[in-house]
């Protein structure tokens, strides 16, 4: 596990923090590619995690890409891996390049958040600024998990062609708190 030290926001922040980097396409259109989307979507995190090489951070070499499995359940074999992986202690961070690559279901988030949280396995999403790191960890006051999340969280995109804009007008951020 990584060591801890205090930054200047007396937040804890771990030091040498072991990043993995989940990828998803829900077609298999386009994998063929020498370039792809999931390639894409590892590149911008693995600059995330370059961008924090100071404070430790590092991405392992395991691949978790489900490319050609839908968002809407957690039945992908890369997901079911990278759970697994937190539970078993083996990651101290996962990296998204946006929210709905994990899931397109808020309540399948709140199922893999609780999971990640209770293994203390922190969460980015790179183009969203959305971060657990710091957040569930001793020293944070506000609670184990603090995750803001739009309510749409790609479901309302899933149900209308694909499209991944949200409806007008419900894109209002709703605080979410994980707590035992």
């Amino acid at each position: 596990m990584a060591a801890a030290s205090n930054n200047t926001f007396g937040l804890t922040v771990r030091r040498g923090m072991r990043c993995v980097i989940y990828t998803r396409k829900s077609t298999e259109e386009g994998l063929e590619q020498e370039f792809n989307t999931l390639d894409a979507q590892r590149d911008s995190a693995e600059a995330y995690i370059r961008s924090q090489r100071e404070d430790g951070w590092v991405a392992l070499p395991d691949r978790y890409d489900d490319g050609g499995y839908t968002g809407a359940n957690m039945e992908r074999p890369a997901l079911k891996k990278l759970l697994q992986d937190a539970r078993d202690g083996l990651i101290d961070c996962v990296m998204v390049y946006k929210v709905d690559r994990l899931t397109r279901s808020l309540l399948d988030f709140a199922r893999i958040m609780e999971v990640l949280d209770k293994h203390g396995v922190s969460f980015v999403s790179v183009t969203q600024q959305f971060t657990t790191t710091g957040l569930n960890r001793p020293g944070f006051a506000g609670g184990r998990l603090l995750a803001v999340t739009p309510p749409w969280l790609g479901s309302p995109a899933r149900r209308s062609n694909g499209s991944r804009l949200p409806p007008e007008g419900c894109c209002q951020w709703v605080p979410v708190i994980f707590d035992d």
